[in-house]
């Protein structure tokens, strides 16, 4: 069982930047895939990026490349996306998610977290 809790979301201007955290329990965090969703108002929940437990092997949406990055800390068994040149469209609730095999874009994740709320003002 894994249990995820995001924090560090907020309101920011377009142009600004963000650090989302997911902090993890129990002590297999390590050989779990992590990985990013969010969902914004009237729309379905989407892929945002992912990290291997291998820490190197990441994954992004076409939306977001070149301005998220995704890392994880093992030892402190915490997940981040680090947001930055935020755009209004990137508003929505952020979702953190864990799965025992390999990345994914689609929804197949076993262990998702409550989710943090970004709103980005333009």
């Amino acid at each position: 069982q894994v249990q995820l809790v995001e924090s560090g979301g907020g309101l920011v201007q377009a142009g600004g930047s963000l650090r989302l955290s997911c902090a993890a329990s129990g002590r297999t965090f390590s050989s779990y895939t992590m990985s990013w969703f969010r969902q914004a108002p009237g729309k379905e929940r989407e892929f945002v990026a992912a990290i291997h437990w291998n820490a190197v092997t990441t994954d992004y949406a076409d939306s977001v490349k070149g301005r998220f990055t995704i890392s994880r800390d093992n030892g402190k068994r915490t997940l981040y996306l680090q947001m930055n040149n935020l755009k209004p469209e990137d508003t929505a609730h952020y979702y953190c998610a864990a799965r025992r095999t390999g990345i994914t874009q689609s929804n197949d994740y076993d262990y998702w977290g409550q989710g943090t709320q970004v709103t980005v003002s333009s």
